[in-house]
């Protein structure tokens, strides 16, 4: 049992080599092309920017009517997830130095230059189903396919 699972090992790390490789590749790819945008700060409009659903900017109205200091909603793309990458949402207090900031109403969005590259044109939303509710990409020009549960997609 011991060997079996040993050589099972041994069988499946040059995969996983390759495939985390491939994935840094990519990410380094993205940010080069993210470096040559304009200014980090300001928001953008057309295909540069990332938009925000009807149902988000309700959302996230709601989440900082009971908070203190206004939250911006972070996405962020790592390599993983059933398809090689998987969004990320997160609520922070302040962008960092190097985010782009997209702003509907009132409600700020923050991507990191890095993820830009995987999102620009991309459209968020908030949905509630009967077994989750949460921030997800509805749209994403960048992506050619993903799981059934948005959470993660394939690049073009």
């Amino acid at each position: 049992m011991m060997q079996s699972s040993r050589s099972l090992i041994q069988r499946l790390t040059p995969i996983f080599v390759a495939r985390i490789r491939q994935n840094s590749r990519l990410l380094s790819s993205s940010a080069s092309s993210s470096l040559l945008a304009k200014d980090p700060q300001s928001s953008s409009s057309g295909e540069e920017s990332v938009h925000l659903s009807d149902n988000c900017v309700r959302r996230m109205k709601e989440l900082q009517a009971d908070e203190a200091k206004e939250k911006l909603l972070r996405i962020s793309i790592e390599a993983g997830g059933c398809s090689g990458f998987q969004y990320n949402f997160a609520l922070e207090e302040k962008p960092n130095d190097d985010d782009r900031i997209f702003e509907r109403d009132g409600v700020k969005l923050v991507v990191d230059t890095i993820s830009l590259g995987f999102v620009k044109g991309a459209t968020v939303d908030y949905v509630e189903e009967l077994i989750r509710s949460g921030f997800q990409v509805a749209e994403n020009p960048s992506a050619v396919g993903g799981c059934s549960c948005k959470s993660s997609f394939m690049v073009k």
